[in-house]
């Protein structure tokens, strides 16, 4: 094998200033594949876009949600029409009801008064044929005798002293004006007759008088029956009205959110180009140093930094203190409708709004004059005072009292209830006075404030 020898001057070492020279080179060759790094290199914190709605899908929905808004709003002024209505009503209906039973009431009174005369006028009419009777066995006992005698005769012609002795006896029953009781009892019969025939002429205009007022009670009670049905069919209305106003305000949301998160990626997006060509502009300066410093043998420079930040506590909620009121009432409630003339009716109590199954209770003693169905009410409690004044309990949902039972002051009676005509849960509260049940209303409040109580409300 022949050795090559290589000339001496290939296997000279490097000179200095070409040592220095090649250093320098290949800083700034990294220095360059640094920046193309960083120029190249994607965002990669910025995600794909979102969906970005039109002007005109956003618009769209806007006027779709205020659309639906609209005919919510209508449809709710035509619902509080319609329970004002219907609250209407059921005041008229109230006061039906009490006209009827005042009337029944009235007609009772003439049946039983009808009866009285009748029981009176078969008394007297038993006293005048008994009279009657002892007259004719008189006149008989004369025609037998042959003729119509003196009173001288009458005695010279009885058989025995037995019988002398009874027609003296009823000459002096004729003689001392027993003919003039007769007469006396003939005319009671007829007075007896006639106040009869009063009686029943006053029952007959009672039976009238109960036969409008039950005709007008029935129509109050079918036009609030009417009433109630379209106030449910409104809600139903109002209740779909709504559903479609919650979905356009949900798809209203939608897109103003979609926009919404557009924009926000939009600004991220932006932020993170800033961001990178802050990198860029940094790493290109860092390469111009690093050139410079590898020109002058000297090593480029660092920097760092840092930093932080707090945030203070929220402050505490606000604590809202209990609130009460004092005093027995019929029930715990804020008066709803007043004792007085309403919407061309009367009503004759308060009503006292209330949930249902909240006790009712009697603010004086008494005893129960009426439990259960009422018309107009569903269920009322009826208690005759010892003071002689009748209060009232209707729509009640539970009675724990029975008719004839005794009661006592502050006694649970009855739950808050809805029955009947009732355009919500609510006590209706009457006070009757002298002793009448269907009759003789008087304004509850003040009747309650003299016992001390005092209820919640405008009335």
């Amino acid at each position: 094998m022949v050795a090559i020898r290589l000339p001496a001057s290939t296997k000279r070492p490097l000179a200095s200033s070409d040592r220095r020279r090649s250093r320098v080179t290949a800083l700034v060759l990294v220095a360059l594949l640094w920046t193309l790094l960083v120029a190249v290199t994607p965002a990669y914190a910025v995600p794909p876009p979102p969906p970005n709605p039109s002007d005109e899908q956003i618009t769209a929905a806007d006027a779709a949600e205020q659309a639906a808004a609209a005919e919510v709003g209508r449809i709710s002024g035509e619902l509080a029409a319609a329970e004002g209505e219907l609250a209407r009503l059921n005041i008229v209906s109230e006061a039906a009801t009490y006209e009827y039973l005042a009337a029944e009431g009235r007609l009772i009174a003439a049946q039983e008064a009808a009866v009285q005369s009748a029981a009176e006028l078969t008394e007297a009419q038993g006293e005048v044929e008994g009279a009657q009777s002892a007259i004719v066995e008189f006149a008989r006992g004369s025609y037998m005798s042959g003729s119509l005698l003196t009173n001288d005769m009458i005695l010279l012609t009885s058989n025995d002293p037995g019988e002398l002795i009874q027609r003296a006896a009823f000459l002096d029953y004729i003689s001392t004006g027993r003919m003039d009781v007769l007469n006396n009892l003939e005319v009671a019969r007829v007075t007896v007759a006639n106040t009869d025939s009063t009686n029943r002429a006053a029952e007959i205009e009672m039976a009238a008088a109960e036969k409008a007022a039950a005709q007008a009670k029935a129509a109050a009670e079918a036009a609030y029956a009417k009433t109630a049905v379209m106030v449910a069919q409104v809600q139903a209305q109002k209740a779909d009205l709504d559903a479609q106003l919650q979905a356009a305000q949900v798809a209203l949301l939608g897109v103003e959110g979609a926009r919404a998160a557009y924009e926000a990626w939009e600004a991220q997006k932006r932020a993170e180009e800033a961001a990178a060509a802050e990198r860029s502009r940094i790493a290109a300066e860092q390469a111009a140093a690093a050139e410079r410093a590898a020109r002058a043998a000297v090593p480029p420079p660092s920097s760092g930094g840092g930093g932080g930040g707090g945030s203070p506590a929220p402050p505490p909620a606000p604590v809202q203190g209990p609130g009460g009121s004092a005093g027995v009432a019929p029930t715990s409630g804020t008066t709803t409708s007043c004792f007085g003339s309403r919407w061309g009716s009367f009503h004759y109590g308060v009503d006292i709004a209330a949930p249902i199954g909240t006790p009712v209770y009697t603010p004086l003693s008494g005893r129960v004059s009426r439990a259960g169905p009422a018309s107009g009410f569903g269920q009322a409690v009826y208690i005759t005072h010892d003071n002689g004044n009748v209060t009232v309990y209707g729509h009640v949902s539970r009675i724990f009292v029975s008719t004839g039972q005794r009661v006592y002051e502050g006694q649970n009676i009855a739950a808050v209830g809805n029955e009947g005509q009732s355009t919500g849960p609510h006590l209706h509260f009457e006070v009757h006075t002298n002793g009448n049940l269907y009759g003789n209303a008087i304004d509850p409040i003040p009747w309650l404030a003299n016992l001390g109580i005092y209820l919640r409300g405008n009335c």
